[in-house]
Order: C-alpha cells, then structure tokens, then sequence
C-alpha cells in the first residue's frame, strides 16, 4: 500500500496566496493602472466635496480647468518627452522666458503683438531643439542639458526685465489668458468656459492623434521602450528626441505667453514650479520614467487631479508652506508607482 499520501505534509497557504503586507497591498493598487487612478480621482472628490462644500460649484469647477490648462498645456508634451525616455526640468524657466521676451519685444521694442509672439515661439523651438542637439549628439543627460537651461533661462528673463512686470495694456491680450466663452445651458443660466481650457482641449486631441495614429507618435514610444532596437528599424532616433524636447520648449512658451495675458504683462517671476507640475501629472497619469510607456488620456487625469488637490487646499486655508509639503509627497508617492509599474512590466 503506497504510503505516499499519508505522509505528504500539506502547505498551510496555497501557493498563489499573495502575502498580508502593506507592501504587497499597494502592489495590488499599482495593478489597477489608470483605473487605480481614477479610483483615487473620485475619492478626491468626494473627500474635498464632503469638506468644502463650495469645491463642487459650478464657477469653482471652471476655476479648476481654467488653472489645470496653464499646466496641463506642458504636461501633455512632457508626456511625450517622458514617454520617449527623456525628461525637461527647463520648462519653468522658459515660460519666464518667453513672457519676458513678449514684453521686451511689444513694450520697449515696439513689435507688434502677432509678429512678436511668433518670434517668441521660433525662439522657445531653437532653444528647446538646442537641448535635444546637446542630448542626441553629444550623449549628455536631458536632466543635465535642462538643468542648465532652468538657471540660465530664468536669469535671462531676469536680465531682460531687470525682475521688474513690464505692462501689456490690450485688452484683446488679455482675452487670451483670462477670457470666458458663454455656453447657455437654460433659459436664465451659463456656462463661462476659460479660454485657455479651450486651449488645452485641442492640444489634447492633436497629441493624443499623434501620439496614436502617426508615424512620429510611434517612433516616440519605440525610441523610449528600446532605442537599439528603434536604429536597427530604421528610426532617426536623434531627430525624434530632438523634436520632443524642441515641442516641450514651445510648449512652455505658450503657457508663458498664457500667463501673460492673464496678468497683463511680461514677467520674469511667472512659472515657478511648472515643471514639477506637468512632470508630476505626467508620472501620475502612468508614465514610466524609464520611457516607452504612457497615455495621453493618463495624463489628463494627472492634471486634474494636481488641480483640484491645488484648489481644495485653497479652500480649506491649507497653510501655503504646508501645500508644498503636500505637492512634494505626491510627486514622491507618484514615482514610487511608477517604479512598481516598472519592476512588475520587467518581471512579467
């Protein structure tokens, strides 16, 4: 008689039990993705709401899609610079930059306004190209090329203005930053949709087309998930990360120019924390810092997730220090997520 079954010692957990940690519980929640996330957006809401009951108003919604789309504009673009396994840390500066550069050229150059912005956006594209030539062709770090650009720009705008707002009284500019489209939605009542977030919108379908539906779209995430294998399949990787990181520059100028006309001047002072703004939103969305990984869909949830958590910390008189405490721990929860995603992707 075998005895084989009688003396087998029985495990006391089945093998695919996962184990009781708090490490392996927020493993779980890694898993969920961008479901996760909006999990966590509703929860959000719902918490802001119950503790301040003018967060769900109509006007206070609009005020947040209105502040979202300054960063969001950026943020989609450096969804497509992380994605592609770089990153731009100068974004700030170069919206400071740019509104600086506005003001010099309309104020004491007397260029006329449409001429001068495209001036400003051709110089934000040669600089943000200048980045990706230094990366591409010389090897050195995004981080690196940006961090530099982060000092140097902002002190330009600086010089230029000397630190001091330079006055843009138009009206029809101001429009830009600040206007409000009239919806009706009844007989009594409207719906005054910001401009910029009519911006940020568009910008939103175009990326997500490109990023989707073209050839460029896919040589970005080719280049950050395996740049070897992007050159052997015939794929200008230089040319890609030099467009990436010359788009995130003129992404910035655009929202410089935005604050400008939202505060009637150019201003060197404008855009402190941009970047960690859209990169926080980015990583939030499920980008990999690693590269080749990342929705532009993801990253809209990101932006307005750091909106609202913004504006209910406005609400509830959070102490102003105490916000970046806040902001700084979700940026760091937010990379601790994408380093999970990235083990798990790896591991799989």
């Amino acid at each position: 008689m075998s005895t084989t079954a009688t003396n087998a010692v029985p495990p006391l957990l089945p093998e695919s039990s996962p184990p009781t940690t708090v490490l392996a519980a927020f493993r779980r929640f890694v898993r969920w993705d961008g479901f996760g996330l909006l999990l966590v957006f509703i929860l959000l809401y719902v918490v802001l709401s119950v503790m301040a009951p003018e967060f769900l108003t109509a006007d206070n919604q609009l005020n947040i899609l209105q502040n979202a789309a300054f960063f969001g504009i950026v943020a989609l673009i450096m969804t497509l610079v992380i994605i592609s396994g770089e990153i731009d840390i100068s974004v700030g500066s170069m919206a400071a930059l740019a509104s600086s550069m506005l003001g010099v050229a309309v104020i004491k150059l007397g260029v006329p306004m449409p001429i001068a912005v495209v001036i400003v956006l051709a110089v934000a594209f040669a600089i943000g190209s200048l980045a990706g030539f230094v990366r591409a062709y010389f090897g050195v770090p995004t981080f690196i090329a940006t961090l530099a650009l982060y000092l140097a720009l902002r002190g330009l705008a600086q010089l230029l203005t000397n630190n001091f707002p330079l006055p843009i009284p138009l009206n029809q500019f101001f429009y830009w930053g600040s206007g409000k489209i009239q919806i009706p939605v009844g007989p009594t009542s409207v719906f005054n949709i910001p401009v910029p977030a009519i911006y940020f919108v568009v910008l939103f379908i175009i990326v997500a087309i490109v990023a989707k539906k073209t050839v460029f779209g896919r040589s970005i995430y080719a280049v950050g998930g395996n740049i070897k294998a992007a050159n052997l399949s015939g794929i200008n990787v230089r040319r890609v990360k030099i467009l990436v990181m010359a788009l995130a520059a003129t992404a910035a100028a655009i929202t410089g120019l935005l604050f400008s006309a939202q505060v009637q001047s150019g201003n060197s002072t404008i855009a402190n924390g941009l970047e960690f703004d859209a990169i926080a939103a980015t990583i939030i969305g499920g980008a990999a810092l690693s590269g080749g990984k990342g929705t532009v869909v993801g990253t809209v949830l990101g932006v307005l997730f750091i909106a609202a958590l913004l504006n209910g910390m406005v609400l509830l008189n959070v102490n102003p220090y105490a916000q970046q405490v806040v902001r700084g721990a979700v940026v760091l929860i937010a990379v601790l997520v994408n380093v999970f995603r990235t083990r798990r992707s790896t591991v799989s």
